[in-house]
């Protein structure tokens, strides 16, 4: 029996069990194919991390004597689709059985069980060996009603034991921490800079450009800074609980145009190519915890990310795809504004949040919720084109990640299963957490006036737009308290400011 084992670009999770053994009858496929490339334009750095990661994972499999057959992007015998290279290579290589890791995205699995109902061969579907909950078990707990995040975090810290007490309670009394982790950067404590191991991938990046594949942002591929391997990306782990866990906490939702990355892991990228595994970045940051070398409120934000939030978005994608990727619940159609490909905005805070994610693939969480994703809701653009510019701009996006983050947490075009109201913020809110109001052309403080922030104008109006949907949830009852406040006439003039920017969208 001749055996087909495929890898996907996200499955490089050298400890799965299928490695354990050597067989001559074995044949592990990876292929770098424009069906993946396409769906979306990518930024530069994501196809190229996810293509040198790949590769070196290969070697890494060929060196501990494994069979690897690997199509590269430019490979004259690549039909540059999964389904169609896997049927040329199990008709040339006589494949007598087709086994594969489930595909984290639906589309890919879409794909997959369509090629499987065409082959004449056994075919096997086998766990990535990577995720904390079982798909299976997540489809059925979600599939009636999502439960909010914080009581599923709850149930997965008693499930593996992570910070709790002898008596099955919360290691200091609260199971979050959350409010204590709103700090403003001010320059001190120093933010300490990622522990980047420059590659030269010029040679992979002409390959990419020989093959057409279109894309945004800087490549940087003369000193491309992401970890494609799992040693370095064990480098990225040590180093950022040494040197910025301590503080991550205070400065989690902090923003800054003296620091990139402040006192983030960067990790997200080998988590979701599975370089990582999630359980061993949680378990090093308790140990730190243990060891006193950082907080309990450092460590447990860190560790709801990745336990909670990370575990819980991927069980409303699956229990809710694929309908979900049409939600339009407070029916937005705008398109987004130019400037999101380029930065160049008049507003501050998102022109450098955008030419951050141009040059580097990268934006915080907090940048991408109240900066990018808040405009984007505020000024009523459409879900689809803010899903694929976050699943394109993004190193870590992949969209059983990036698609409930994007039209549920930051969009509320779900009207709530996810979050449990809008995530909206007045340019009060950008000033109170970051420096870019200091050097903006417009003014935090004004809400009318050409010199007015669009935040506040568009805040307002968009409250007011959706009242209807809106009014009755408890968490919103000072917003519209608030905005009663205002005599008819400037309420008048608010709105009127918001039509102005939301005529001239381009040109903010």
């Amino acid at each position: 029996m001749r055996t087909l084992r495929l890898i996907l670009g996200d499955q490089l999770n050298i400890r799965h069990s299928w490695y354990k053994q050597l067989d001559p009858n074995v044949l592990y496929v990876m292929m770098e194919v424009r069906s993946e490339t396409d769906y979306v334009r990518h930024h530069a750095q994501k196809v190229l991390g996810i293509f040198a990661a790949m590769r070196r994972f290969a070697d890494a499999l060929q060196s501990a004597g494994h069979q690897v057959l690997y199509l590269k992007i430019c490979d004259q015998q690549n039909r540059q689709s999964l389904s169609e290279n896997l049927k040329h290579i199990i008709s040339d290589k006589q494949i007598t059985r087709f086994e594969r890791q489930q595909a984290d995205e639906f589309r890919v699995e879409e794909t997959l069980e369509q090629l499987a109902s065409t082959l004449s061969i056994p075919v096997e579907i086998v766990d990535s060996e990577h995720f904390l909950c079982n798909r299976e078990e997540l489809k059925e707990k979600f599939a009636h009603k999502i439960p909010r995040m914080e009581f599923f975090y709850r149930e997965q810290r008693k499930h593996w034991q992570i910070l709790l007490d002898a008596q099955q309670k919360p290691l200091g009394g609260k199971w979050n921490f959350d409010a204590e982790n709103r700090k403003k950067w001010v320059g001190t404590p120093k933010a300490p800079d990622w522990p980047i191991q420059a590659q030269n991938l010029q040679a992979l990046w002409d390959e990419i450009c020989s093959a057409g594949v279109k894309t945004m942002g800087n490549p940087s591929a003369n000193a491309f800074t992401w970890p494609t391997g799992r040693q370095q990306a064990k480098v990225w782990l040590q180093y950022f609980i040494q040197h910025a866990l301590v503080t991550f906490g205070d400065y989690q939702d902090a923003m800054s145009t003296e620091s990139r990355t402040l006192f983030h892991s960067g990790l997200s990228f080998a988590l979701n190519t599975k370089l990582l595994h999630p359980l061993e970045v949680i378990q090093a940051v308790v140990d730190a915890y243990e060891k006193q070398l950082a907080p309990l409120a450092a460590v447990e934000g860190f560790v709801r990310q990745i336990l909670g939030w990370r575990e819980y978005i991927r069980g409303v994608y699956w229990a809710r795809m694929p309908g979900y990727q049409t939600l339009n619940g407070l029916e937005h159609h705008r398109p987004l504004p130019s400037w999101y490909w380029s930065g160049k905005t008049k507003m501050n805070c998102l022109r450098h949040a955008i030419t951050q994610s141009l040059e580097t693939g990268y934006a915080h969480h907090i940048q991408r919720l109240m900066l990018t994703g808040n405009f984007a809701l505020l000024a009523g653009c459409h879900p689809d084109e803010v899903d694929h510019w976050y699943l394109g701009i993004y190193i870590d996006a992949f969209q059983w990640v990036e698609l409930p983050n994007t039209r549920g947490m930051s969009q509320f075009a779900d009207l709530g299963l996810i979050a449990s109201k809008p995530y909206t913020g007045s340019a009060s809110y950008i000033h109170r957490m970051s420096n870019y109001c200091d050097e903006c052309s417009y003014s935090y403080k004004e809400k009318i006036g050409d010199k007015s922030c669009p935040f506040n104008s568009l805040y307002w109006n968009f409250h007011v737009l959706h009242e209807s949907k809106l009014k009755n949830n408890p968490r919103l009852a000072m917003v519209y308290k608030n905005w009663q406040r205002f005599d008819s006439a400037e309420q008048e003039a608010i709105t009127q400011q918001a039509n102005h920017h939301l005529s001239n969208l381009n040109s903010i």
